[in-house]
């Protein structure tokens, strides 16, 4: 859903230390972002969440600083907002060009990049430069992906294009649906749009190499400097690793037929199970749509799967799981379903309570799919490693060193398949969020 032009945000991931009478003026730091799945959104919780709000809410934290977020549409908004002094920071995916370089002041990167050309599959494709010329080209005005085509139309004169005051997302799904032939967008928004819309091709890069940053009015030089030290900061190596591992790291290589079919399997199968998966997720305390995703994972919704080793069921339970449950059918889902997410329940429980989500959850997941005694011993090595037991970003490490004899001979429980319960976790994170987009425009 899209947030109305200039609603006012305040930060929620740390909260808001600031009352509503106080005075802003020296510490509140007035960031333009857009609304977007790789800058700044709302979550199911309605707590706002991003790459660019994660990154802007610790920069604000370490300076000591609340933060006031002006949401708009387009990088057009967001250059608009920043150069009349309505904002004393942008933070919305942007990157440099000659013409912003008179502009405005920018920060060190912080992310590398690709301006990427996109097609969909069975239209009509470029394959490189020359061929935008037979096609619709579409590109969000004032943004980066116009000045590289700019440049390009100098040596290619034929080059024509749409400049449209839409972003990155609406062109992709433009696109997708057929009502242009191509677009041009980040590699970072490719890879996060191409799971809800698997149609979508990548042809080329039409900029080899960009990056990302901060932008600032070109006065605001204590700001720069400020923003530089803490990308150079132990605690922006840290808010950056954070980020890459919260939004992108579930983003495993694109498999175009499991993404399609999962988005066929949304619409036809889900419908039947959904009633289900909320019920048990409501009494649990678990996000339906996790839920969903992991049964995906499991079973691709399959409530007679079966597999070799004898686990059954759109859960895939093993017998004496379903039998500890109460279960009499595993293949029926209205029994595996509820009996699915209370063995879940019952994982999570056994980690501590003040474990932050989504660690506690991802830990519970890994102990569903490689057992509890192997997850001890999973801690017990991290531990070792001067890692922390209870972030889900270190175990994710640990994990697979459980195969290596040199880790699993001190270990309680010896060799495990550490690798499976990762990709296992990074499964369904990446379904999780697909259904829940596509939910979304149900």
């Amino acid at each position: 859903m899209k947030i109305p032009l200039l609603l006012l945000a305040c930060g929620l991931l740390y909260g808001c230390a600031q009352d509503e009478g106080a005075t802003t003026e020296d510490t509140t730091l007035k960031v333009v972002t857009r609304n977007a799945p790789t800058t700044y959104y709302f979550n199911q919780d309605q707590r706002a969440v991003g790459p660019e709000h994660d990154l802007v809410m610790a920069f604000a934290k370490d300076q000591g600083r609340t933060v006031s977020f002006v949401v708009v549409d387009t990088v057009a908004d967001v250059l608009q907002v920043l150069e009349e002094g309505k904002a004393d920071l942008a933070a919305a995916g942007l990157s440099i060009t000659d013409e912003r370089k008179s502009r405005f002041l920018f920060s060190q990167h912080y992310r590398s990049i690709q301006q990427q050309v996109v097609c969909r599959r069975g239209e009509k494709k470029a394959r490189d430069v020359a061929g935008l010329t037979q096609i619709t080209l579409a590109v969000s005005t004032e943004s980066a992906y116009e000045y590289t085509l700019k440049t390009l139309k100098k040596t290619h004169p034929k080059l024509q294009w749409q400049s449209r005051d839409a972003d990155s997302e609406q062109l992709l799904r433009e696109v997708w649906e057929k009502k242009i032939d191509c677009t041009v967008a980040d590699s970072h928004i490719v890879a996060v749009n191409r799971r809800y819309m698997p149609e979508l091709l990548v042809m080329f890069d039409l900029q080899t190499e960009d990056t990302l940053v901060w932008a600032m009015p070109r006065e605001a030089t204590g700001l720069k400097r400020a923003a530089d030290r803490f990308f150079n900061s132990e605690a922006g190596d840290r808010a950056l690793q954070l980020v890459e591992h919260r939004y992108y790291s579930y983003i495993d290589n694109f498999d175009f037929v499991d993404t399609r079919a999962l988005v066929r399997r949304i619409k036809t199968r889900l419908p039947k199970y959904r009633q289900l998966f909320e019920d048990a997720g409501r009494k649990h305390e678990i996000p339906p749509t996790l839920l969903m995703a992991q049964a995906y994972q499991e079973s691709h919704w399959n409530p007679k799967a079966t597999s070799p080793t004898g686990v059954k069921g759109i859960m895939m339970l093993t017998r004496s799981t379903a039998k500890s449950l109460g279960v009499k059918n595993r293949l029926k889902p209205e029994q595996a379903i509820p009996a699915g997410a209370k063995y879940l329940a019952k994982m999570r429980s056994r980690f501590r309570k003040d474990i932050p989500e989504p660690d506690r959850t991802y830990l519970a997941l890994a102990a569903y799919n490689l057992g509890r005694a192997h997850m001890h011993d999973a801690q017990t090595l991290a531990r070792r490693l001067d890692k922390n037991p209870y972030r889900w970003a270190d175990i994710e490490a640990v994990l697979p060193l459980m195969a290596e004899k040199k880790y699993y001979k001190n270990l309680k429980y010896g060799y495990a398949r550490g690798i499976e319960p990762v990709l296992y976790v990074q499964r369904i994170r990446n379904y999780q969020n697909i259904i829940e987009q596509k939910l979304a425009e149900q």
